[in-house]
């Protein structure tokens, strides 16, 4: 299809006559300006420009025409645009781009000038902004800036002159460039920090091969330090750095050679030192991550290690551990709904109770993993809300005639997905709950699923948690779920979670699907059961993805004492590894999900379960808890092999 219509648009060109001659669509017309627009063809996409006016989508390509010569366009043909397309998505992705352009050439009273009708600036831009009062002589740009400087590990360009304003008007010294450097170290940025070395006084700026071979292989150098080091301010930066690259692999044997070299360090040193050893330990569920946050004293704590001294408390069951590090977090950190409920849980194991519900009660009926287990504790059954009235006729009619509404259908239609995405979210922004629920509707009755529930999920006051938690599919997810005996709840959380019900949905790692399959695991289960004539082109087949879906939630499941939890993680992350997260002893469900080393994984387990409860809610029509489906888990010990040959 695609080479016909490239031959039908060169006959056209060639010819010179109209492409409409050629039977060829406004939509085929506008995914051929599109593509002139990536490959740089100024001559095709004016043609085409021409021909699609009035076209629903026509601001695109003007936005493409503008693009391909933005460095030489005036403010005023800019200035146009925006103006035509005010309160639109297309009109604030040029804005973005002028406003880098701008930056960029320092074009500062045109840069404010838009800066200032600007949504939601992004970093970058920010920056700019920051540059541009520092040109101004405004005082105050420096004051703004400075938290940037241990927030920005990783900064992007427009943010270095910012950050070496701070150096030059001595807002910055020694100290801070080392603290930089040290959460740069501790987030993995060391490509960052090798630049940010640059920053310090002669005296303690190492030899750039130097501290990359400590960054690299730390152990020879450490070892070969003099005894007594302690007067070399520089030599014991690099040490502690040292310290913490080998205890991301060995936290043990960081620990022995924190021990042997402590003498010659500050207890500032020291105490980060320890810091991160306790943090890598905790993350690798050792014993011993406690005694070694312990050693680190009053040493302060990223938000990072602070988190993970709470996880090492919980799986230790150190109450008081737990309590103690969440009341010294920052603020915007101890406020997030985890750590108000983990505190919670502490007040209440010290028998702090009113304390422990007053903190429950702040989270308590949110719809996610911690108000579930806030309401739980509170006694409070998970129910879904009272459903909202369907919108009205009227009320779709007038969401449907929004244009950014218009604008994502249309793209969806074409099959530019990631286009529609973000078109439809930026629609969504200031919608009232009932627009909120018509445009839900209409993503529902296009069969785009996954922005039905994005819509729905932005409800604040009339909710309807069936389009929230949308079920399609169920005559083939319910005999699937059957056939391998699953709890169809528990099947649907996971497909939420895994695909939002998009059936071509692909990862950036291969999985398709519904179930989100990867080659290997489909094949795998293919041989397994016994599935004749199968090919991965038959991997995004609803059917087929179902039955290997589910097939593969049944085996994991057995061979992971028939616990979701487990299994849910192992679906994400392997079987091998859900295993090796269990305890020595039995764990609550809730702590064994809280401290699952892996990011992605653990926010995955605590939406999968969370999901489950409320689409059980729907199917069951009766309330439910989170905790009862967590339950405990089984000690890492006895029948670990048992489905060692799953992938």
């Amino acid at each position: 299809m695609k080479f016909r219509h490239s031959i039908l648009f060169a006959l056209a060109a060639w010819f010179l006559v109209p492409i409409s001659a050629f039977s060829v669509t406004a939509d085929e017309q506008f995914l051929a300006a599109r593509d002139a627009a990536r490959a740089g063809d100024k001559v095709k996409l004016e043609r085409l420009a021409s021909a699609l006016q009035g076209y629903e989508l026509e601001a695109y390509v003007d936005y493409w025409r503008l693009l391909l010569d933005l460095k030489e366009t005036d403010p005023a043909t800019v200035g146009a645009f925006l103006e035509r397309n005010q309160n639109t998505y297309v009109a604030e992705k040029l804005r973005i781009d002028w406003l880098r352009q701008v930056g960029k050439q320092q074009r500062w009273a045109e840069f404010d000038a838009e800066y200032a009708r600007l949504a939601q600036p992004e970093q970058s831009l920010a920056c700019y902004a920051l540059q541009s009062r520092l040109a101004r002589g405004d005082a105050s740009a420096l004051d703004d800036a400075l938290p940037l400087w241990l927030a920005l590990l990783e900064p992007p360009e427009p943010c270095y002159p910012v950050l070496e304003a701070l150096i030059v008007e001595k807002r910055v010294l020694a100290n801070a460039v080392w603290a930089r450097i040290r959460s740069q170290f501790e987030a993995n940025k060391i490509a960052a920090a090798m630049y940010s070395m640059n920053y310090l006084p002669p005296s303690q700026t190492p030899d750039k091969k130097l501290a990359q071979s400590i960054a690299d292989k730390p152990m020879p150098w450490l070892i070969r330090l003099p005894g007594d080091f302690s007067g070399n301010r520089l030599q014991r930066e690099l040490a502690v750095l040292a310290i913490q690259r080998i205890a991301r692999n060995d936290p043990r044997m960081a620990a022995e050679q924190l021990q042997r070299i402590s003498g010659s360090l500050q207890a500032g040193e020291k105490g980060w030192a320890w810091t991160q050893i306790g943090r890598q330990a905790a993350q690798g569920h050792l014993p011993e991550a406690m005694a070694w946050y312990r050693q680190a004293g009053d040493a302060p704590l990223s938000d990072d290690a602070a988190e993970w001294k709470v996880r090492a408390a919980l799986r230790a069951q150190d109450w008081g551990a737990v309590r103690s590090t969440i009341e010294k977090m920052p603020p915007a950190l101890a406020e997030q709904s985890a750590w108000v409920y983990w505190l919670g849980r502490a007040y209440r194991a010290g028998g702090r109770l009113t304390e422990a519900d007053a903190l429950f009660a702040r989270i308590a009926g949110q719809p996610d993993f911690y108000g579930n287990l806030a309401s739980d504790d509170l006694g409070r059954p998970i129910t879904t809300p009272p459903k909202a009235a369907p919108p009205s006729k009227a009320e779709l009619a007038q969401t449907r005639a929004n244009p950014g509404v218009q604008r994502a259908l249309a793209f969806f239609r074409l099959n530019l997905r990631s286009e529609g995405v973000r078109e439809w979210n930026f629609a969504l922004r200031g919608m009232s709950d009932r627009e909120l629920l018509a445009a839900s509707e209409i993503a529902l009755r296009a069969d785009i699923y996954d922005r039905a529930i994005a819509a729905a999920d932005r409800t604040r006051q009339e909710h309807d948690y069936s389009l929230r938690y949308l079920a399609p599919f169920g005559d083939q997810v319910r005999p699937a779920a059957r056939e391998q005996a699953l709890d169809d709840a528990w099947v649907y959380g996971l497909m939420r979670q895994e695909s939002r019900f998009i059936t071509s949905a692909r990862s950036h790692v291969g999985a398709s699907g519904l179930m989100q399959l990867m080659p290997a695991t489909a094949k795998w289960v293919a041989g397994k059961i016994g599935l004749k004539d199968f090919n991965q082109a038959r991997v995004n087949d609803t059917e087929i993805n179902l039955l290997l879906g589910t097939s593969y939630m049944r085996l994991v499941l057995e061979s992971l004492d028939n616990h979701p939890v487990l299994a849910s993680a192992a679906y994400n992350a392997g079987p091998g590894r859900a295993r090796k997260w269990r305890a020595e002893a039995p764990l609550e469900g809730a702590i064994y999900t809280e401290t699952i080393p892996f990011s992605e994984t653990r926010d995955y387990v605590k939406k999968v379960m969370s999901n489950s409860v409320y689409y059980s809610a729907l199917f069951d029509g009766k309330p439910q808890t989170l905790k009862s489906r967590l339950g405990v888990i089984a000690p890492r010990t006895g029948g670990e092999a048992k489905g060692d040959d799953l992938p």
